[in-house]
């Protein structure tokens, strides 16, 4: 439980673009996303990334730096490949200045050997692109596995003892909102360290982007996958599962030359689910509220963003919703983060 509640590492990543991937699911596009095109990864390349970032004035020892192989199947490499790309990034953590490696598979990518290589290389985290428990969506996604397969991954990463990260896709095709909700609690039961959630989009060059051009396929619109999001993160955060990002970070690149086509694309997409969620506390202490009273929300400082939400449309959402001609944001340190009150004021100033 203490992990769980710790402060989040400082992570450098390490991309491999569709190496080691069997084949392509309908919605990738990972040399696009990484902004890497096609570059192989070396463990000269390793060496060298990890050695500019070790040397970079924002790298802090005291944030508990690792380094991860993102992008691709991990573990889908030949052992040798994966072993040497090991070796070159573990040679920082044995003498510094990381504490930690890890990587990024498929749950059907792994074996005895290669978990062992893991454990051996210092490994701590395996983060498995789960994307959906719904066996139905998997196949009609291209993915290759079932439900099954994920059970028993997690299963062989918690014998060797590692920490489960899981990332999961609302709106893959053939998804709905129940059925992303019961993956969801499927992963509940599995019980993980940490979880991301990547909303679906339609890239450019993809079989999706053929699919939605056809009429088979349409993405969620930015209001219905943040307010799917927020219901997962709610899930999970109230069982202290961690919710590490949410949203894809997307290269400039790829949004400038119209990459992406469709989908719930937004440069702040965590910050509306986290505002989402700040609200649903401030809505549980919303009073009846008659006409011709003032409403004041007290935050701790840290939470004033999350009341005014995106270019203040928190404030106006507020505004709309009780019918205050007057919202006020109060703020102090003696309230805990994430624990607002809610008062209503009378037209003089004082409380109702």
């Amino acid at each position: 439980m203490a992990d769980r509640k710790s402060a989040r590492p400082l992570i450098v990543p390490l991309f491999l673009p569709n190496q080691g991937c069997p084949h392509r699911c309908v919605y990738c596009r990972q040399e696009r996303i990484t902004g890497r095109g096609d570059t192989v990864l070396s463990p000269a390349g390793v060496e060298e990334i990890l050695r500019n970032a070790a040397g970079s004035p924002g790298f802090r020892t005291d944030r508990n730096p690792e380094t991860a192989f993102y992008g691709g199947t991990f573990t889908g490499l030949p052992l040798d490949a994966m072993e040497d790309l090991l070796k070159a990034a573990f040679q920082w953590v044995d003498r510094g200045p990381f504490n930690r490696v890890r990587v990024s598979t498929r749950p059907d990518a792994l074996d005895g050997d290669r978990l062992a290589a893991l454990k051996r290389y210092g490994v701590s985290t395996v983060e498995l692109g789960v994307q959906s428990m719904d066996d139905r969506v998997l196949r009609q996604s291209r993915r290759g596995y079932t439900s099954r397969d994920v059970h028993e991954a997690v299963k062989a990463l918690r014998r060797f003892g590692f920490q489960v990260g899981i990332q999961l896709m609302p709106g893959l095709p053939g998804d709905s909102r129940d059925r992303f909700l019961g993956t969801v609690d499927s992963c509940l039961d599995l019980q993980p360290d940490l979880v991301r959630l990547y909303p679906t989009l339609v890239l450019e060059g993809t079989l999706l982007a053929a699919w939605h051009r056809q009429g088979r396929y349409r993405p969620h619109s930015l209001k219905e996958a943040v307010a799917l999001c927020t219901e997962a993160c709610s899930r999970f955060e109230s069982r202290t599962i961690p919710v590490a990002r949410i949203g894809l970070l997307a290269p400039a690149e790829l949004l400038e030359e119209g990459g992406v086509l469709a989908g719930p694309w937004h440069p702040a997409f965590g910050f509306l689910v986290r505002s989402a969620l700040y609200h649903r506390k401030i809505d549980a202490l919303l009073p009846e509220f008659p006409g011709g009273k003032g409403l004041r929300i007290v935050v701790h400082p840290r939470d004033v963003p999350l009341v005014r939400g995106y270019r203040n449309r928190g404030v106006r959402e507020l505004e709309d919703k009780t019918g205050t001609g007057s919202l006020e944001i109060v703020q102090d340190e003696t309230l805990a983060p994430g624990a607002p009150a809610v008062e209503t004021v009378c037209a003089s100033g004082g409380r109702a």
